[in-house]
């Protein structure tokens, strides 16, 4: 379980939050709206109405406690940036920000955040999902909780079968794929040597998934 700060709570920074929330993580909610912050009190972990353009306050927050920080603030440019800046300021290590339009990207591009988010209303959980496994190149929900994961493997796992990945839920959790550079290995073996820079298309309940997620930490 880790700790996350969501700096906005409209529609995409909600959704986010309460999908990491699903996962089991914790998150501060921070939103200048008093209104729209005790509105979600009692969906989030923590709460807090402040002005995040304003460095003294974050200051005080202990944002280094955080996994992440998701700025989520809306259609106000200028907020996002300032904020921005003042969790650069803060040495904060991966920040995550929505950009509204393509001045918003190229400037965010020029602090050097973590990962800039383009994103539609219903992309919050999609963000929660690679927050939570950030080792997944991408996925795709099937229904009823089943997801396509793809997954760069740690070189932790050269030498070791496909069966030490999936130790506990091979009844649950199935390999795809395991691409090789060009090479592409279709519904490889329990037994299949792994080696550093494989790449596994994994199919199982998201449940699972996260049970393993751990083991592909670098």
């Amino acid at each position: 379980m880790a700790h996350f700060t969501v700096i906005g709570l409209g529609r995409f920074g909600l959704t986010a939050s309460l999908e990491l929330i699903h996962m089991g993580h914790t998150v501060t909610g921070i939103d200048k709206d008093e209104k729209l912050a005790e509105q979600h009190a009692g969906e989030l972990t923590q709460t807090l109405i402040c002005d995040a353009t304003d460095e003294k306050v974050l200051k005080d927050l202990n944002l280094s406690q955080s996994e992440s920080v998701l700025v989520a603030i809306g259609e106000d440019m200028q907020s996002s940036l300032l904020c921005t800046l003042n969790l650069k300021a803060l040495n904060v290590k991966d920040i995550w920000v929505k950009a509204n339009t393509s001045a918003h990207h190229t400037i965010l591009s020029k602090l050097g955040v973590s990962r800039i988010i383009h994103p539609e209303e219903e992309m919050g959980a999609r963000v929660a999902q690679a927050l939570n496994y950030p080792m997944v190149n991408d996925y795709l929900s099937l229904g009823h909780g089943q997801y396509i994961v793809d997954i760069n493997l740690p070189s932790t796992f050269s030498g070791r079968p496909i069966q030490t990945l999936l130790k506990g839920y091979v009844n649950t959790v199935s390999c795809l794929v395991l691409k090789r550079g060009q090479h592409i290995e279709q519904s490889p073996s329990l037994e299949f040597d792994l080696i550093a820079g494989d790449t596994v298309i994994l199919c199982g309940p998201r449940e699972s998934l996260i049970k393993i997620a751990p083991r592909l930490e670098r």
